[in-house]
């Protein structure tokens, strides 16, 4: 035989010695079916997106201009056309309105659509197969694109007329219906996981049905009443009135309460009240406080969807092919303990690796429901904190809700953060949500593979032998701290006197000295438990924008509670109840037999009436003194509205005579 003969026979016989070696790297691992998710068939909807979008985006534009023609401006424009065409408002945010639930559910629609698309290859529905270069440019279109889609849904019911609530049911129907059917006709969808399509769209089809059933009710009741009397009704009227009456009614006096210590039984059900937000008589929150936490919500709904779509069917995936072979590496590494030589796992390696992973599962899961829960809980307590702020601002005190006196009174800056707010605590919410799971889905992995898994399983036990091996310094810690407590109670405290004196002076002096070193130690503990606590306050407090996670004084640099304080200072200067409730009351006061009143078409037409009076009769004296008594009541209860006053009352004549520009 040659020598190239023995070469080629050697080097076949290596390369079938490395094959057999190398046999877990180049094989297949597991069934190929098991580590494969099934594939989700191309469902061809009838009505596609595009097409959609295509059709519904010229109806909703006639409709606003159907709209538009309904509201118009004769003020400003007096001799064209009867009037110019006016640009629709899509809701009053600094009126008190009746429909919340509507300006609710366009919102969600609105905000869910936004982050369905966020995840999407095609952002604008007009726009297929869009590059990844301009990609980006598609999205910020669509941010401008969508409210747009979406105006007319929220104008309808703006224009109180039976026109725009037909024309509301025929949007909100056409919208329901098309959603409904896309999903029931193509209920699946490869993106992400089979069905986060199905219930990321979930709240929009809820909202839509809210809207289908809220315009038809809204259609039945205008033909009911008279349409020149709901159109001349004044929006929050009812609440303003209402609001007042509470303030003015004979409260009566409350029984005195012992002053005894409260059990830690009524501590603890009155800390889990403050959670828990009860309606209050007579007052409302604000539309755009509780359109921001509605939304917050939402956010919280759709960030949790999205994690556990992307998290579990993969954990789930790997979990179902874990075989001997994956297996191997966990058990080079120590993670699975091998009871075969030569660390070869068998299957009951498998199945601990298996249950190490649903373990893993489990944790995720427990910590999403967790962080979830925790958010909610938390925006509830803000609503709590959000009316006690408010009801303080009503009566004037500013230093109960600030840290230090300012005027009530819009400005620039707080007019861009009361147009900021709502995103704010959108956002907020959302990072809190994602914080909160990340630290307690790491807490919870710690605590069940450092001493849940070692204590079932008895392996693993490398934290209880670092405890057990630091018994010393843990003896010595616990020792000094009960001397040290045992001493300032018996040994260092006079008793006998009632202002309790210190005594043993010397000795006082002698154990702070030989205590030092173990107190460094005690406060390098207590640093650490510092940096914990301080940690997990301000990640479980993140998503409330009332309370500052900074110290007082730089409160400032907190951007989310300096955007809550100025939101606070243009609701209360704009939007104060009894402010609103006095306009009504001048609105329906007898005006003069040769004077047309003005229509009620808005609550601040009671301060421009009072300007137009400039030749009222003079009234009774009676009249007169009640009228005084009434605003002398109303200022004294609510000391924020005296700047105003003196304002609104220049060259105005109330109850017959001139205003005077002296000081209230």
């Amino acid at each position: 035989m040659s020598s190239q003969e023995l070469l080629k026979d050697d080097l076949d016989l290596n390369s079938n010695l490395a094959d057999e070696d190398n046999w877990y790297i180049y094989e297949p691992i597991g069934n190929p079916n098991d580590m494969a998710p099934d594939v989700i068939p191309d469902c061809q909807l009838t009505i596609p997106f595009d097409l959609y979008h295509s059709c519904m985006a010229p109806i909703s534009l006639v409709i606003f201009l159907i709209l538009s023609l309904l509201v118009k401006r004769k003020k400003l424009y007096p001799n064209c056309w009867n009037g110019a065409p006016g640009l629709l408002s899509p809701v009053n945010f600094l009126e008190d309105v009746q429909n919340k639930g509507l300006v609710i559910a366009v919102f969600g629609i609105l905000f869910s659509s936004l982050c369905v698309l966020m995840l999407d290859n095609n952002p604008l529905p007009f726009i297929s197969d869009s590059s990844i270069q301009n990609r980006e440019y598609w999205k910020m279109l669509a941010l401008l694109y969508y409210p747009a889609f979406y105006y007319p849904l929220l104008a309808c019911a703006t224009v109180q007329h039976r026109v725009g609530y037909l024309l509301g049911c025929l949007l909100s129907w056409c919208h329901c219906v098309l959603y409904i059917w896309q999903k029931v006709e193509c209920p699946q969808s490869p993106k992400i996981y089979r069905y986060y399509s199905l219930l990321s769209y979930l709240p929009i089809i809820l909202c839509l049905a809210v809207l289908s059933l809220w315009y038809p009710m809204k259609l039945v009741e205008s033909f009911r009443e008279n349409t020149k009397m709901v159109a001349e009704k004044i929006p929050g009227s009812s609440y303003y009135q209402e609001y007042l009456k509470c303030i003015l009614a004979k409260r009566t006096p409350k029984k005195s309460t012992s002053r005894a210590k409260p059990s830690w039984l009524s501590s603890l059900q009155s800390y889990l009240r403050s959670f828990v937000y009860t309606p209050q008589e007579g007052f409302q929150i604000p539309l755009k406080l509780a359109l921001s936490l509605a939304m917050a919500v939402i956010a919280v709904y759709q960030v949790a969807l999205l994690l556990l779509a992307s998290f579990i069917p993969n954990i789930q995936i790997i979990r179902s092919g874990m075989t001997k072979e994956m297996t191997a590496l966990f058990v080079q590494f120590g993670i699975i303990p091998s009871e075969k030589p030569a660390n070869i796992p068998g299957d009951k390696e498998v199945a601990t690796a298996k249950h190490y992973i649903w373990s893993l599962e489990v944790c995720f899961i427990s910590s999403l429901v967790f962080s979830c829960l925790l958010t909610f809980c938390m925006l509830m307590k803000s609503l709590r904190n959000h009316r006690t702020n408010l009801q303080c601002l009503y009566r004037g005190a500013v230093k109960n809700v600030f840290y230090r006196s300012c005027k009530l009174q819009p400005s620039q800056q707080s007019l861009i953060c009361w147009m900021y707010f709502a995103g704010f605590q959108i956002s907020f919410a959302c990072l809190a949500l994602l914080i909160q799971h990340v630290v307690f889905f790491i807490c919870i992995v710690s605590f069940t593979f450092l001493i849940a898994v070692p204590l079932q399983s008895g392996t693993n036990m490398h934290l209880f032998k670092i405890v057990a091996n630091m018994w010393p310094f843990w003896l010595t810690l616990g020792v000094s701290v009960i001397a040290q407590n045992l001493l300032a109670h018996y040994y260092f405290l006079e008793r006998d006197h009632l202002p309790r004196e210190l005594t043993n002076r010397r000795a006082l002096y002698v154990v702070t000295y030989m205590f030092f070193p173990i107190n460094v130690l005690l406060g390098l503990l207590a640093g650490v438990w510092r940096m914990v606590v301080s940690v997990l306050y301000n990640i479980l407090h993140f998503c409330q924008l009332d309370g500052s996670l900074l110290s007082r004084g730089v409160e400032g640099f907190d951007p989310g509670y300096r955007t809550y304080c100025h939101y606070l200072k243009i609701e209360v200067s704009q939007s104060h109840p009894v402010m609103r409730a006095f306009c009504l009351l001048l609105l329906h006061q007898p005006g003069p037999q040769k004077m047309q009143r003005l229509p009620p078409r808005d609550a601040e037409a009671g301060i421009k009436l009072m300007k137009t009076m400039n030749s009222a009769l003079r009234a009774s004296k009676g009249q007169q003194n009640r009228v005084r008594w009434g605003l002398a009541y109303t200022l004294i209860n609510n000391p924020s509205l005296l700047p105003y006053r003196k304002g609104a009352l220049v060259d105005a004549t109330v109850n017959g005579t001139k205003a005077s520009i002296t000081k209230p």
